[in-house]
């Protein structure tokens, strides 16, 4: 049995497939290339005419349903007439819709007419109502982008599945790529471009049409800058603005539009930049105000309304709210940039222009479709004047056309008979054969052929103007100049000027008060008020700790801050919280951010005066010693961290700090029970920050481990241990002396 089973096994060969390795070049042109072409052609990069594809094949559509002059209808309906020829998802589809209408406010002239809440550009929270509640239909501005389109002015092809015909592009009589705000992503690239003002651009592309050689600074009077939807302030610098009138690339700066009110002692903002929303400035405030550094502030709340944009700021008493402002800007979208990348597709291919290149890119694509618009024209007219001409050969024998008709016995054979008899080509005949028997008259035929003279001078003028450049470019100035006027409009975005704008200056805005300082040996600080100090001058310590500089400042000082790592930290006195003597305070190298495992181990208030005067005297444990002046910390910029402040060849044992001109007496205590006195006069002062000096204390076998300023604290013994003559050993010191050492000390003699 157990053979039988065997032999009725049958052997299936593995079929094993074949790897063939790939070159990643030849992958990534086979596979990514394509997708990524695609993206840039057919999704995120508009053309010349200003749309992309989804918008251009929405408008068509609704087009095409006759909501040019129809009715409003539901944006469902609309959407999913524009699914046959834009295959996506509806909800990418009414997005799309969303942006392009009045009531979303995101363009300065919207193409689409609205009714129902389609949310707002300036908003991330207030979306829009679903496309069954909402309506729409085009507005009037959009007959102006759709001119010629039934005249063969642009190229028809087929949709995605080839039962409808679409626009490859629209033939904008407007250079709508300038004026409509376009951002996208693409596959490496990506083109973000502002709008500007559609009174200067046409003022601006009738200036080209007429001088094609108009340099860029007679252009840059027309078209002053860009003209934002949401208004606001552009701070207008004529070097960057030029760069990105040439280049179409560079940087903007808008500014929130505001007023103050004085009965409610608030400001309101009523303009915010085009690339922000009111959440985002609301988040940013409200986050300062809770981290303590707006406390000018009372409340921040949204009032928008049916009236339009307002945020509302509720000030403290005795606030100055320009100020404030000022201050607003530094720290929140309340001011912000707008970057300028004006890629756009010509003749499928992505090029980065600038605003003169694209009008004149734009006014060749007009000239383009106007010219094929006046074709069609020309052809249809033509037509005309053929049939006319055929007409005007029966009026000389009526009688025999109608003989003609009525003695052909067969209905075939009427066009070949009328061809004959009067000598005329088949359409002509089909046209005289079609008329009505009550036309057959002399009064209608004359009537009718009186039009060929005229018809024949139109023609004429048409073939002149299609072969004249000079024609067509004043033809489409005078169309330019019939947009401006009918739908032109005074600028949004206003311009103040660069040098007129006031700049934050934050020591205005630090509240100025008198204040103590303490600073202990492991690394803790205090900025205790006067107030706070009175009848409780006792400080709080960690065990072991002892404070090791106390001195008055003022809230508006500015501090240094050095650490064991051979760096300086930069800081405002401003930037701790006052605190109490019963607290242990900030701990330094967690406030400041220090790396792993450094302390710090001296500080240093700059004095307002003089602020880098004065030097810093480091002494390494080996014994050698050097002195630095603070001006080698002084940086240009806002540094907040400065490395290689000193040598880190040895590991410090202290940092002493000397003002301008001063010198100060230091302890030196080593490990083997020596001890000295010098001024720091004796320590030669080095240009170079990475010098490690001379030796002072001679520590063979052992190491400097305390330094300090305070001597008189710790010598109860009353003996100097002065030394005027460097390196030396020092002196040994005396027990009494040595018990006063802190105890970190201690544990080392």
């Amino acid at each position: 049995m157990a053979k039988k089973k065997a032999a009725s096994r049958i052997s299936v060969p593995t079929v094993q497939a074949e790897i063939r390795p790939q070159l990643i070049t030849e992958t990534i042109e086979k596979n990514f290339m394509p997708y990524a072409m695609s993206v840039i052609v057919s999704r995120a990069i508009p053309d010349i005419d200003g749309f992309k594809p989804a918008h251009r094949k929405l408008l068509y559509t609704m087009y095409k349903m006759g909501l040019l002059t129809g009715q409003k209808v539901k944006s469902a309906t609309v959407v999913g007439e524009t699914m046959k020829r834009h295959p996506h998802g509806d909800q990418a589809i009414y997005a799309t819709l969303v942006r392009l209408t009045r009531a979303n406010e995101s363009l300065l002239h919207p193409f689409i007419d609205s009714k129902g809440s389609f949310g707002k550009h300036y908003s991330s929270d207030m979306d829009y109502a679903a496309p069954r509640y909402t309506e729409c239909k085009l507005d009037k501005l959009s007959a102006e982008i759709f001119a010629g389109i039934d005249k063969n002015a642009v190229d028809l092809v087929d949709n995605y599945d080839n039962t409808l015909k679409e626009p490859t592009m629209l033939p904008t009589a407007f250079p709508n790529i300038l004026v409509s705000p376009n951002l996208g992503v693409a596959v490496g690239m990506a083109c973000s471009i502002c709008s500007f003002n559609l009174a200067e651009i046409c003022d601006g592309t009738i200036q080209l049409l007429k001088n094609p050689n108009t340099d860029t600074e007679r252009l840059m009077s027309i078209i002053k800058a860009p003209d934002f939807p949401g208004g606001g302030n552009l701070i207008y610098d004529k070097e960057k603005y030029k760069e990105i009138f040439e280049t179409g690339h560079g940087s903007l700066k808008v500014r929130a539009k505001y007023v103050y009110d004085k009965s409610a002692n608030c400001i309101d903002v009523l303009e915010i930049p085009y690339s922000t929303t009111i959440e985002a400035i609301i988040k940013k405030i409200t986050g300062y105000i809770k981290e303590g550094k707006l406390k000018e502030i009372v409340d921040v709340r949204d009032e928008i309304d049916l009236q339009g944009f307002k945020l509302t700021i509720d000030l403290r008493r005795g606030v100055d709210p320009d100020k404030l402002m000022t201050k607003l800007y530094k720290m929140t979208p309340l001011e912000d940039s707008f970057e300028c990348n004006f890629n756009i597709l010509v003749h499928g291919t992505p090029r980065l222009l600038g605003v003169k290149e694209i009008l004149n890119e734009w006014i060749a694509f007009r000239m383009t479709c106007l010219r094929r618009e006046l074709t069609y024209d020309l052809g249809k007219k033509k037509d005309k004047l053929h049939l006319l001409l055929g007409l005007g050969k029966i009026l000389l024998d009526i009688d025999k056309a109608i003989k003609i008709v009525r003695e052909t016995e067969k209905e075939a054979d009427v066009v070949p008979n009328l061809m004959k008899g009067f000598s005329i080509d088949e359409i002509q005949a089909e046209y005289i054969a079609e008329i009505k028997l009550r036309y057959l008259n002399r009064e209608y035929i004359i009537s009718r052929i009186k039009e060929i003279e005229s018809l024949q001078k139109e023609i004429a003028d048409l073939e002149q103007l299609i072969a004249s450049d000079t024609r067509m470019k004043n033809r489409i100035a005078s169309q330019l100049k019939e947009i401006k006027e009918k739908y032109g409009k005074e600028r949004k975005t206003q311009l103040i000027g660069a040098d007129d704008v006031e700049v934050y200056d934050e020591s205005e805005h630090i509240e100025d008060y008198n204040v103590k300082l303490i600073f202990t040996k492991e690394g803790y600080f205090k900025k205790i008020t006067l107030l706070s100090l009175r009848g409780n001058d006792e400080q709080k310590l960690k065990e072991g700790d002892f404070v090791v500089d106390s001195i008055d400042a003022s809230n508006t000082d500015e501090l240094i801050f050095f650490s064991d790592k051979a760096q300086v930290y930069k800081t405002r006195v401003c930037d701790f919280d006052t605190t109490k003597a019963s607290l242990l305070g900030d701990y330094i190298p967690a406030k400041l951010g220090f790396e792993e495992g450094e302390k710090a181990i001296a500080m240093k208030k700059l004095d307002k005066n003089d602020l880098y005067g004065g030097s810093a005297v480091v002494i390494f444990r080996n014994g050698k010693g050097v002195k630095i002046p603070l001006s080698a910390y002084e940086t240009k910029g806002n540094r907040r961290k400065l490395t290689g402040a000193y040598s880190s060849a040895c590991e410090p044992a202290g940092v002493v700090i000397c003002e301008r001109n001063e010198d100060k007496d230091i302890m030196l205590v080593a490990d083997n029970g020596r001890v000295m006195t010098i001024s720091t006069s004796l320590v030669p002062e080095k240009a170079t920050r990475t010098s490690q000096g001379v030796t002072l204390m001679q520590v063979k076998n052992a190491k400097v481990v305390f330094v300090t300023t305070d001597i008189a604290a710790f010598t109860p013994s009353g003996k100097s241990y002065k030394k005027n003559k460097l390196p030396t050993t020092g002196w040994t010191i005396y027990d009494e002396d040595a018990a006063a050492m802190p105890d970190s000390v201690k544990a080392n003699l």
